[in-house]
């Protein structure tokens, strides 16, 4: 398996429309950077945000997620309450060739912060917005800025195209725009 350079993700992304839209550069003119990058890409989180709340002291349970558990919040600025979490999306809409696997990694400006990013790796074949998590580690409020950098995406090539994609199994979350809630 080897790791592909800016070359080819820019390859992928002008003619096979891998990303869209696609930034051919880094971006960091006062703000946390984006584009295209050596190894990877730096995503950008939308302005859509779903911040998590315990207003109906509800429990978190992955097989029946109550979607009265966020609040919703479409802005420039998202403010994340101390110890608790945000769900949002990635500005760029990916999709993944058969014969690559995508991991996503946290920017070092959020991470320094105490704010983590997960993104569960993009399998060969899947394509939509990927849905962010955002972390806040920390006791006190934390920003996430919208329209700026968020994390970033490394394109993994396997030595031959996988038997079974994303797209084949009819994946729960092929396709998806906006942010996406858990589903079973």
């Amino acid at each position: 398996m080897a790791i592909l350079n800016d070359r080819w993700i820019r390859q992928q992304a002008t003619e096979q429309e891998m990303i869209e839209p696609f930034v051919e550069a880094q971006r960091r003119d006062g703000c946390i950077s984006y584009g295209l990058s050596s190894y990877g890409y730096d995503a950008r989180v939308a302005d859509e945000f779903k911040i998590f709340t315990n207003v109906d002291s509800a429990v978190v349970d992955p097989k029946d997620f109550a979607s009265n558990s966020f609040v919703d919040r479409k802005t420039d600025v998202c403010v994340i309450p101390p110890n608790s979490f945000a769900l949002a999306r990635t500005v760029e809409y990916f999709r993944v060739p058969r014969d690559v696997l995508v991991i996503c990694l946290g920017k070092s400006t959020y991470a320094r912060c105490g704010i983590i990013v997960n993104v569960t790796p993009l399998e060969p074949g899947w394509e939509g917005h990927v849905t962010l998590e955002f972390s806040n580690t920390t006791p006190l409020p934390a920003k996430i800025y919208a329209n700026e950098g968020a994390c970033q995406f490394l394109f993994l090539q396997g030595n031959e195209p996988c038997e079974t994609s994303y797209a084949d199994r009819s994946g729960k979350y092929m396709g998806q725009r906006g942010v996406t809630l858990p589903k079973i």
